[in-house]
C-alpha cells in the first residue's frame, strides 16, 4: 500500500518543490511559449521570481557556499537547485535585454552589441556556479585562462580586430541598417548587415561588398543617410553666351520647377559660377528624398536641361578642358536655328518622329500659338479638348482632384518643353484626367482634329500608335492616383485604337 505520510514529505521538500518548478518552467519557456516571444517574458520573469522566493524560504542562499555539515545527498540537491538558480538568473537577464529587440522592434544594427552583453551574462553565470556551487578559486581559473587567453589573441589578432572594430562601431554607432555609406576608396554602398567581423554593403549596381570591421573603422566614412535621408546633388551646365546670364538662370529655374523627382523643400537653386567668352556655367544645386534616387533625378535633371535649353534657343558650350580650335556648331545643329518652332517641336515628339518632311510641314501648317500667364489654368479636369496641345516653353502642373467629393487634390506631373496634352478628348472624346495650371509663362501649340485627321487617313498606322500611347498614359495616372477612389479604369491599346479608327472613319 502507498504510504502517504511518506508522499507528503517528499512533495513538501524544497529539493523536490525546486526540481518541479524548475521542470514546468523549462517546459513553459523553451516549449509552450517558444513562438510568443512577449509572453515567453513574462513567463520567464515569473519562474525566476518564484524560484528564488522557494529557495529563500528555504533557507538555501544560491550566492553563498553551501552549508559545510550538509549530507552528501542533501548537498547534492543543494548544488542542483543553486545551478537551476544561476541559470535561470542568466536566462531572465537576457530575456531583458532581448526585449530591447522585441518592445522597442529595434532594427538588426543592435545585434552584435546584444550577442556582446549575452555572452558576458553567460560567462558571468559560470563564474558563479564554478564559485558558489563548486568553491573553487575563480581568481586561480582566471589567471590560468589568461595564458590561453595571450595565445588565442596572438593567433587570432586579425580576427579579434575586427570583433573589437566591430563593438566599437556599433557602440558609437556612426550608421545603421540601410544607409548609404561612402568610403575613401570610392566604395558607396547601402548596409544591409552587420556582424562580429564585417559590414555588408550592397551598391548601386546589386552587388554585396563585405567591408572588415578593422577597415571600417579605419576608413574615412561619409554617411549619406544622415542625419537625414534626403541628399544634396549639385549638377553644373556650361551654355553658350548667346544671351544675358540672368535669362539663363530663369531657364534652369523652370528645369527645376518641372522636375519630379527632387524635392521642393528646401527650395532647389541656380548660380552663376564662371562667364567668359567662350561659355556661361551655371550650378544647380537641389535634394532628392533619397539617395537611391540620385541617378534617376540626374537622368531628368539632364533631360529637361536640353530641352528647356532647347525651346528657349540656348546651345550648350564645349567643357572647358576640350581642344582649342574646334569649330562652333552650325546655325542649323543649334537649337536656335532657322528650322521653324513648329517642326522643332514636332522633331521632339516621337510619336511624328517617322513624318516624311512634306508631312511634317503639312502638318506643322494647321498649328496654332496659345499663350498663358502664371497661374492661368489650361484646362480644367473632365474638359473634353478637341485638339493635341504641345508645350513651347514653360512649366506647367497636371492636378487631379478626388470625384467623391473629399477634396482631395494630388500632383500627377509636371509638363515641360515638348510634352503635350489633350490627346484623350482629341482620339476618344474622353475629358481630361486632372487639370493643368501654368506655373510659369506657358506657350502651347494647338494641333487641332481636322488637322490630325487629314494626316491619319494618309498614315493609319499612327491610329495604332495613338491608342498604345494613350493607353499607357492613362494607365501611368491611374497608377499616381491610386491611393484615392474614382480612378478611371484604364482601357486596352486595341479598345483605344479602335475608337480612334472610329473617330477618324479610318
Amino acid at each position: 500500500m502507498l504510504n502517504y505520510g511518506e508522499i507528503a514529505a517528499t512533495i513538501a521538500d524544497p529539493i523536490v518543490q525546486t526540481g518541479a518548478l524548475a521542470l514546468v518552467g523549462a517546459v513553459a519557456t523553451r516549449l509552450i511559449q517558444r513562438n510568443h516571444p512577449r509572453r515567453r517574458f513574462v513567463v520567464q520573469i515569473a519562474f525566476f521570481v518564484a524560484l528564488t522566493l522557494l529557495l529563500t524560504s528555504n533557507g538555501i542562499v544560491p550566492y553563498q557556499p553551501g552549508p559545510p555539515n550538509a549530507l552528501p545527498l542533501q548537498r547534492f540537491f543543494i548544488d542542483l537547485a543553486k545551478i537551476v538558480w544561476w541559470t535561470s538568473a542568466a536566462w531572465s537577464l537576457i530575456s531583458v535585454v532581448r526585449a530591447f529587440l522585441i518592445f522597442e522592434r529595434r532594427a538588426r544594427e543592435g545585434q552584435l552589441l546584444q550577442d556582446l552583453v549575452v555572452g558576458i551574462i553567460y560567462v558571468g553565470a559560470v563564474l558563479s556556479v564554478v564559485a558558489y556551487v563548486f568553491d573553487a578559486p575563480v581568481g586561480t581559473l582566471i589567471a590560468t585562462s589568461g595564458v590561453v587567453a595571450v595565445i588565442l589573441g596572438l593567433a587570432l589578432q586579425s580576427t579579434l580586430a575586427d570583433v573589437f572594430s566591430g563593438i566599437a562601431l556599433n557602440l558609437a554607432r556612426p550608421y545603421g541598417i540601410g544607409d548609404w555609406l561612402a568610403l575613401g576608396n570610392s566604395i558607396e554602398g547601402k548596409v544591409v548587415e552587420t556582424n562580429w567581423r564585417a559590414t555588408h554593403l550592397l551598391t548601386g549596381t546589386n552587388d554585396l561588398v563585405i567591408v572588415p570591421n578593422s577597415d571600417l573603422a579605419r576608413a574615412r566614412l561619409t554617411n549619406l543617410s544622415s542625419p537625414e535621408p534626403s541628399h544634396g546633388v549639385t549638377l553644373r551646365v556650361r551654355f553658350r553666351p548667346t544671351i544675358a546670364p540672368s535669362a539663363m538662370v530663369e531657364v534652369m529655374r523652370s528645369v527645376l520647377l518641372s522636375s519630379t523627382s527632387i524635392m521642393m523643400v528646401p527650395e532647389p537653386s541656380v548660380h552663376v559660377i564662371s562667364l567668359d567668352v567662350d561659355a556661361v556655367e551655371l550650378e544647380l544645386s537641389f535634394r532628392v528624398a533619397d539617395v537611391a534616387t540620385v541617378g534617376k533625378a540626374k537622368t531628368e535633371i539632364f533631360d529637361l536641361t536640353y530641352r528647356h535649353a532647347k525651346a528657349a534657343a540656348l546651345a550648350l558650350a564645349q567643357p572647358p578642358d576640350s581642344v582649342a580650335g574646334v569649330a562652333a556648331p552650325s546655325s542649323a545643329a543649334m537649337p536656335g536655328g532657322l528650322r521653324a518652332t513648329q517642326l522643332k517641336l514636332l522633331d521632339s515628339i516621337s510619336l511624328f518622329a517617322h513624318l516624311t518632311e512634306e508631312e511634317k510641314e503639312a502638318l506643322a501648317s494647321t498649328m496654332t500659338r496659345r499663350d498663358f500667364r502664371n497661374g492661368d489654368v489650361l484646362v480644367e479636369q473632365g474638359t473634353v479638348l478637341k485638339s493635341l496641345m504641345i508645350l513651347r516653353s514653360g512649366v506647367a502642373l497636371v492636378t487631379k482632384r478626388d470625384d467623391s467629393g473629399s477634396g482631395v487634390v494630388a500632383e500627377l506631373d509636371r509638363l515641360a518643353p515638348g510634352d503635350f496634352f489633350g490627346e484623350g478628348g482629341l482620339l476618344t472624346g474622353a475629358g481630361e484626367h486632372g487639370s493643368i495650371t501654368a506655373l510659369t509663362s506657358v506657350a502651347v501649340y494647338e494641333i487641332t482634329q481636322e488637322g490630325l485627321g487629314a494626316l491619319m487617313r494618309d498614315r493609319p498606322a499612327i491610329a495604332d500608335e495613338l491608342g498604345s500611347l494613350l493607353s499607357k498614359r492613362t494607365a501611368a495616372e491611374q497608377f499616381k492616383f491610386r491611393q484615392l477612389r474614382g480612378a478611371a479604369v484604364a482601357k486596352s491599346a486595341s479598345g483605344v485604337t479602335a475608337r480612334i479608327r472610329h473617330l477618324f472613319n479610318l
